[in-house]
């Protein structure tokens, strides 16, 4: 079955929420709302409608030296340091600069940091940039490797969640499921879905979604 993307005009002048509805699985959860930020994260006019409506969730005094990007964010998180820089924002490094970084990811869902990246996190402010927290499974990896790699976590930011916090640290985001009305996610497990014979549309991730 062919996923029939539409496009929902929001609050938001410069950004379009691209979605689908149906039965989509995920690595952690079943949810009948399928999320497209493909265009935000790759065309750099919607990348920099987003960081400018994710910057304003961060005072003047936050410190951010480092923008960790996960999902494939790299993009928004360039036009991120771009906002943070440009705003004045404070950071600790010795240009007055702020990193960008992509973890790697380990075959046990880890993040890795080899020892040229490794001195971006080691005593700095990070702030957490993600496509999407849903479940947190991935923006806690996140926070973990920060606090494993001596790094500092000053946020954790995205496109789209649906929780306000994780792992004691407050999510920003641009859209949430009131944007939907009637966004749901379920356990894989409990899917309501499945137990009444409803076929999966696709299986969905950061990269993108494969119909089945």
């Amino acid at each position: 079955m062919a996923v029939n993307l539409v496009k929902l005009p929001t609050k938001k002048k410069d950004l379009l929420l691209r979605v689908a509805k149906g039965h989509f699985a995920t690595s952690h959860s079943h949810i009948n709302y399928y999320i497209d930020v493909t265009m935000q994260k790759t065309r750099l006019s919607e990348a920099r409608a987003v960081a400018q409506e994710l910057v304003r969730h961060y005072a003047s005094t936050t410190v951010v030296d480092t923008v960790l990007c996960l999902d494939g964010t790299e993009v928004i998180g360039a036009c991120l340091a771009t906002e943070l820089t440009r705003g004045g924002y404070i950071n600790m490094n010795a240009h007055q600069t702020i990193y960008v970084v992509t973890p790697e990811h380990t075959s046990g869902s880890q993040l890795l940091f080899r020892e040229n990246t490794a001195p971006m996190i080691r005593n700095k402010h990070v702030l957490i940039l993600a496509a999407s927290v849903t479940t947190g499974f991935t923006a806690q990896a996140a926070v973990e490797a920060v606090d494993y790699y001596g790094g500092n976590v000053a946020g954790i930011t995205a496109i789209f969640a649906t929780v306000d916090s994780c792992a004691g640290y407050r999510v920003t985001s641009i859209f949430d499921p009131s944007t939907l009305g009637d966004y749901q996610s379920y356990d894989s497990r409990e899917c309501p879905w499945c137990k009444q014979g409803q076929p999966i549309d696709a299986l969905v991730n950061s990269f993108g979604y494969s119909s089945l």
